[in-house]
């Protein structure tokens, strides 16, 4: 899997600590990186950039990592990695079940947060590619770029078809305009909003035709689409 397209969102109210955060997992791993101090920002970013992973300290200001990771977690399945100062926590956290897929307890190897980072990453990927190829009765055949409803064929695009993916990549994940164009179109062409709703009203349509019982993509206003 490369790992050179992905963002990772580092919530930390420590300078320090997030700066090595920062310098291991872009400079050092080749991740791009957010730096965000407060808990009650993230939910706004999150809804605006879609990370791929959340790094989220424990403590915060504005509001706590377990109230954060409740709310990302009501919206979203990215990836959360929790970071707390004190190894006894972790259980806490456990019996939680927040819903997040890693803990790391401070003080951390810099390193070996990049390699649970990583390894985080690889079994989201491996979860995308062995079962949302076939999700609530769609299933897609990237060989063939053919795509299917309850065994109807979809007569899709091929822009149709990688927009389809890409919202079937993490069911729940909020996608913007952006991120579904740099998925959609794959020679870096930019495109105004207008032309990606028109992607997405023309997808719908087909898909509505096919399933009408049921609506698989929602519209997320002022952010951009997600598959429920």
């Amino acid at each position: 899997m490369e790992f050179s397209d992905c963002q990772i969102l580092i919530v930390e109210d420590e300078p320090k600590i997030a700066d090595v955060l920062e310098d291991y997992l872009r400079v050092q791993a080749g991740f791009g990186t957010h730096k965000l101090a407060r808990g009650d920002l993230v939910m706004e970013w999150t809804r605006r950039h879609s990370p791929d992973l959340i790094l989220l300290d424990l403590m915060l200001p504005g509001m706590d990592g377990i109230e954060v990771c409740k709310k990302i977690r009501a919206m979203s399945t990215v990836p959360i990695i929790m970071i707390t100062a004190r190894v006894e926590e972790i259980d806490r956290l456990l019996g939680l079940e927040l819903g997040a897929d890693d803990y790391i307890c401070k003080p951390f190897s810099p390193r070996e947060v990049v390699a649970r980072v990583r390894a985080v990453l690889r079994r989201a990927h491996h979860a995308v590619e062995t079962v949302e190829s076939d999700y609530r009765g769609v299933s897609l055949d990237r060989d063939d770029y053919r795509a299917t409803a309850h065994g109807q064929i979809l007569d899709l695009t091929p822009v149709e078809f990688r927009l389809l993916e890409a919202l079937m990549r993490r069911p729940g994940r909020v996608w913007s305009r952006d991120k579904l164009m740099d998925a959609v179109y794959t020679d870096g062409r930019v495109v105004s909003d207008r032309t990606m709703d028109s992607h997405v009203k023309n997808l719908r349509r087909k898909l509505a035709d096919a399933t009408p019982e049921q609506e698989l993509i929602h519209s997320v206003y002022g952010v951009g689409y997600r598959c429920e």
